[in-house]
């Protein structure tokens, strides 16, 4: 049985309120006078009833909203990763395209020059060890990672350490404890 009520604090809204349905007879057996059971008692009661119903609307759209905003920040975090590993990609592809005429080896450094023509080459000689008779433009300093990736100059520092620290659980996956959960202790030291 549904009844529509008005809240006091909120007249415009309503909210539907739905009672248990009566059965005089349950079983065919009376078992108490249907007078007491049926009757609408104080219409307050009512409008108690209808604020607690609206009171959960409101607390499940809140958590609802809270939820799905999570979730928004969470792809908007994706979406920038995606972008990143998407130029990270363009980046090393393009550094693998550019002319050398050694073979790169992973874990050295390599130095990007630009001739007046535009061709950028790849040379083992550092800007420093040219001193100023740097023959062309200096463009960057790579290293090439043993993946096949390549890490500017500035950020071999925390790569380095970042590898440092997977290589060390990777080192002691066989000594850690059958677990279910997640086990960083010890990682950063």
């Amino acid at each position: 049985m549904d009844r529509t009520v008005s809240l006091p604090n909120q007249p415009d809204k309503t909210t539907t309120v739905t009672l248990v349905e009566s059965n005089s007879a349950p079983s065919g057996l009376e078992l108490v006078s249907s007078y007491q059971t049926n009757r609408v008692g104080d219409p307050m009661d009512l409008v108690a009833l209808a604020a607690q119903v609206q009171r959960g609307d409101d607390f499940i759209k809140a958590n609802a909203c809270n939820k799905l905003t999570v979730i928004a920040d969470q792809i908007r975090y994706l979406q920038e990763q995606a972008r990143k590993v998407l130029e990270e990609a363009k980046r090393d592809a393009d550094l693998h395209h550019a002319a050398c005429n050694i073979v790169k080896k992973p874990g050295n450094m390599y130095y990007l020059y630009e001739r007046p023509s535009g061709q950028k080459y790849f040379s083992i000689i550092s800007p420093k060890e040219w001193g100023p008779s740097c023959p062309h433009t200096f463009v960057g300093a790579f290293k090439l990672q043993h993946d096949m990736s390549w890490t500017p100059i500035d950020e071999v520092e925390k790569r380095d350490s970042e590898i440092a620290i997977m290589d060390k659980l990777l080192s002691q996956q066989t000594a850690l404890p059958p677990f279910t959960g997640p086990n960083f202790r010890g990682l950063s030291d």
